[in-house]
């Protein structure tokens, strides 16, 4: 079953128990990985964290219930999860526009439909990678602040600032690192720029010993390396049945390559 046909499969099951507590251990079975690398697919491939997503279905529907069927707005709260009749209000209004009170006199709702994929979509790309095993990571560095839509600008600029910096004094920056605002990593919000000597006066971050999956790029330009590591989510990953750990994408800079470095089960 290839990526979309699992895709399918989950928001079949999701449309299928919206007045339930949804397993995301079970969603993850569907799609072979654990449920980490599931809820990552699901945002990098639909575009929609997987909480939101199940969010707007169960709204949409509670728009339906209350409207067509004349349900009580504290019956519908219970029906699709909500602790209570307010929580439920100011969550039908941040989505709908207008309070479920109000659907007496109007009318007025959104439809977020369920998500169907085209299960014949072919990847063909091919993106070499090995398997490799690294102990614990103790790396000194600087950050700097960004978001997803500067940090293709802002990486390489603050990456060159700091060994022009720093060159003659600690050598060559050893190693970029990417820090995001949640587990899922829908959005970045640091560059590092790392060094693996000793610097008391930069920030120790410690990286546990993993597995990794290391893409090598016969390149240090930052080009290639934001190509590559665009290639891993949007080819890769579509196809990927290894499990991620939620660790720090790494680039480890040496002998003229950068390895592109993904933490794996």
């Amino acid at each position: 079953m290839n990526i979309y046909a699992c895709l399918n499969e989950i928001t079949l099951y999701i449309d299928e128990h919206l007045t339930e507590k949804i397993d995301y251990d079970k969603l993850a079975r569907m799609m072979g990985v654990n449920s980490y690398t599931m809820q990552k697919l699901f945002s990098i491939i639909t575009g929609v964290p997987l909480s939101e997503y199940i969010r707007k279905r169960r709204l949409t529907e509670a728009g339906f219930d209350l409207l067509n069927k004349g349900e009580k707005i504290i019956d519908v709260a219970i029906k699709y999860n909500y602790d209570s009749a307010t929580a439920f209000s100011r969550a039908f209004f941040a989505f709908h526009e207008i309070k479920p009170s109000q659907l007496k006199n109007m009318s007025k709702l959104k439809n977020f439909p369920r998500m169907v994929f085209d299960e014949d979509v072919k990847i063909v790309s091919e993106l070499e990678y090995e398997i490799v095993n690294l102990g614990e990571l103790v790396l000194y560095g600087l950050k700097k602040k960004t978001d997803n839509l500067h940090i293709r600008e802002d990486a390489p600029k603050f990456f060159h600032e700091i060994e022009d910096k720093y060159i003659e004094k600690y050598g060559e920056a050893d190693y970029g690192m990417v820090t995001y605002e949640n587990e899922l990593r829908e959005s970045c919000n640091a560059y590092y720029v790392m060094y693996e000597r000793e610097i008391p006066e930069f920030e120790k971050v410690i990286i546990p010993a993993s597995k990794w999956l290391r893409f090598r790029l016969d390149s240090q330009s930052s080009i290639k390396i934001h190509e590559l590591s665009q290639r891993f989510y949007k080819e890769f990953m579509m196809s990927c049945r290894y499990c991620l750990r939620d660790l720090p994408e790494l680039e480890y800079y040496h002998d003229g390559v950068t390895d592109f470095l993904i933490a794996i089960e």
